[in-house]
Parts: C-alpha cells; structure tokens; sequence
C-alpha cells in the first residue's frame, strides 16, 4: 500500500495508436501517446493501479502507478567527440584557452 500524500509516477495513455492524427510520421503513428506525471497521491494506492495525483502546479491527473518517489533521472546522452573539441573551442575563444580556467 502506497500512503496519500507520497510522491509517485503515473502514466495514462492519451491517445491509442488507431487514433494519432493523420499527418504523422507512420513510426510515431504506430505507438499509443502516453503521458507521464509526477505528483501526491491523493488517496491510498497500490502500484500499478489507476491513482489520482496532484502535480506541483495543482493539476489533478489519473494513471497507473507506475514509480514511487521518483527521482530525475537524465544525461546529456552518449560522448560526442565533436562536442568536446567545441568545448576547448569555446573557452580558448572566451578565456584565452587552459591557462585562463
């Protein structure tokens, strides 16, 4: 049992696949658009059960439970050796290189 009040995710399914509009790309056409949201749960619940949340914005959203306490969890994806090599070019343009860091 998850207690009211505690932080969770839910998901809901907006739109089934059969319904996405027309002029999408067919992969994105393919797949259901689903909404994730953090927020309180507003009663008891049970993972995996449809729950009512209340975001940090004060809207109230339904979904399954799907995480409790998430945390933020992201990156800025795989290395890209270009992208440091911008990063030297950059600080040499702004500070004179290594010995101004």
């Amino acid at each position: 049992m998850i207690k009211k009040g505690t932080w969770v995710k839910i998901q809901d399914t907006i739109l089934e696949s059969g319904h996405r509009a027309p002029q999408l790309p067919e992969d994105t056409k393919k797949v259901p658009l689903i909404m994730w949201a953090k927020g309180f749960l507003q009663d008891d619940a049970e993972m995996n059960n449809i729950a009512t949340v209340k975001t940090i914005t004060g809207r109230l959203v339904k979904g399954q439970v799907m995480e409790v306490e998430p945390s933020y969890k992201h990156d800025f994806g795989d290395f890209v050796p270009e992208l440091l090599q911008v990063g030297i070019m950059g600080r040499k343009a702004l500070w004179g290189g290594e010995d101004h860091e």
